[in-house]
């Protein structure tokens, strides 16, 4: 009998899907993160928005600068056909795009008289608007552009992280000392002025609300309650740092969120939460419901009187004077609206001159100065990211790129949600913050579309064993990484 040389034998099995292989461009094309983006993702924390330079305005912060020179950076390469606009399509960039077609249209209307006069102060206001959205844009292209790898993915967060990490910092100082370490920053900042608009203290019950390096309390509890959800994927799967540093940095984005007394940051912190937690690994999940109800006894005997003050501000309901101003300005919004449905009185042009009058509510602001048009706009680019993550979270088999999406995706949801209880895109961090969720919101739908090309195609994934469950499958070594 003759014996056949093609007998069958063992397959050795071969790696899974690793890192470099989610790479839009192929496995060929390393992600690197550019210095410059994840300076920006620190200098939004670490640089005061109310100092600029006198001769630009308001619009002379170093991070609104810094966020413009990205822009610039991705538009170069695109002329020079170094990047290709139409690899990383996503979702968000779909929000993005029709915010900017209700906001022309609301400045073209603005202009051209239909919606009234266009004096000084109004221009001002809108071209201050569009500027802002310029840096926005510039921050998620280049984010969705650099985002190609959880490699990449983990080296931007460290950066935003760091910088998160330094506004908590900042704010246990003022909560537990009464100071504002930021002062010592503007006084080391030359050539540049202050130009106000920061409130670093505010008295709520028997505690003092803090800012940190934001603008205001509501805009540092939001804003940590949107990143808190990364830094617990961080403490998870970064293999690089000590553990006990990654924990304590979400220990800090905790605490802050509490020293603000604010309803925001908790309504956040339950919402992110509930959308992160069924795609943390189930041993990090039972652990968060362990973790929980030791937070707020911590709380409760470290800073006496947090938790009662808390509990009263959330059960103040109309009696507390913020939320009954709040439902007072619904009728004139209605008037507002009436008078100007389509465009808006112009961007960035809700300039009430009494305090009771401001609108702490992002939506009902975009409608009264964007218009309806805008509005839609505005909608779009809120809820987009955090949906479009929320679906690849549920499309991903990889636990890593799952939990990473899952964390996006709460963070985006955050955003849309909290507001509805301030003006959101009126406070500068959270409107440089938030474009890196839309970033990453980017970066992660096209690694979990590869991922499906590659499980979808036979000859991407003949011979492979199972996906990773663990950080070493997923992780390559420690001398491998991207920065």
């Amino acid at each position: 009998m003759k014996i056949s040389r093609n007998h069958p034998s063992v397959q050795t099995p071969v790696p899974p899907i690793g890192l470099d292989e989610l790479n839009i461009g192929g496995p060929s094309a390393r992600a690197h993160v550019p210095l410059l983006l994840k300076f920006a993702a620190f200098a939004i924390f670490f640089f005061p928005s109310n100092m600029v330079l006198k001769p630009l305005g308001a619009v002379g912060t170093l991070p609104l600068i810094i966020a413009l020179l990205l822009l610039a950076v991705w538009l170069c390469s695109v002329l020079f056909g170094l990047t290709n606009p139409l690899d990383t399509r996503h979702p968000g960039r779909m929000g993005l795009v029709l915010l900017w077609v209700g906001t022309c249209a609301s400045y073209a209307a603005m202009y051209s008289g239909y919606t009234g006069g266009s004096e000084s102060p109004a221009r001002a206001a809108a071209d201050r608007w569009l500027i802002l959205l310029l840096a926005s844009a510039g921050i998620i292209l280049v984010t969705a552009e650099a985002v190609k790898t959880l490699n990449a993915a983990m080296a931007l967060t460290r950066a935003l992280l760091a910088g998160a990490a330094f506004c908590c910092f900042v704010a246990a100082v003022q909560f537990f000392f009464r100071v504002d370490p930021m002062q010592l920053l503007q006084m080391a900042m030359p050539g540049f002025t202050n130009n106000g608009g920061n409130t670093t203290f505010q008295i709520r019950g028997s505690l003092m609300r803090v800012s940190g390096s934001t603008f205001h309390s509501i805009e540092m509890a939001v804003i940590c309650a949107m990143l808190l959800p990364l830094s617990i994927w961080r403490s998870l799967y970064d293999p690089k740092g000590r553990k006990w540093v990654h924990w304590t940095i979400t220990a800090l984005l905790v605490f802050a969120i509490a020293s603000t007394v604010s309803r925001s940051g908790i309504l956040g912190l339950l919402a992110g939460m509930a959308v992160f937690l069924p795609f943390l690994p189930r041993v990090a999940r039972r652990w968060a419901f362990i973790a929980a109800p030791v937070i707020v006894a911590i709380l409760f005997v470290g800073v006496p009187g947090l938790v009662g003050t808390l509990g009263a501000s959330l059960s103040a309901g109309e009696s507390d004077p913020s939320i009954s101003t709040r439902t007072n300005n619904y009728p004139r919004v209605a008037a507002m609206v009436e008078e100007h449905p389509f465009f808006g009185v112009g961007p960035g042009n809700y300039m009430p001159s009494n305090a009771i009058h401001i609108l702490d509510n992002q939506y009902l602001n975009a409608a009264v100065t964007i218009g309806l048009v805008g509005l839609v706009g505005l909608i779009a680019y809120l809820t987009f990211p955090g949906l479009s993550a929320l679906l690849a979270a549920r499309a991903s088999t990889l636990p890593a790129l799952r939990c990473l999406a899952g964390a996006v995706a709460a963070g985006g949801i955050v955003a849309a949600i909290c507001s509805l209880t301030f003006d959101s895109m009126s406070f500068p961090v959270f409107a440089l913050a938030y474009p890196f969720i839309v970033g990453l919101s980017g970066g992660t739908w096209n690694m979990v579309r590869r991922e499906l090309e590659l499980q979808n195609d036979p000859a991407a994934t003949e011979g492979r064993t199972r996906p990773p469950h663990n950080t070493k499958e997923l992780f390559p070594k420690e001398g491998s990484w991207t920065p």
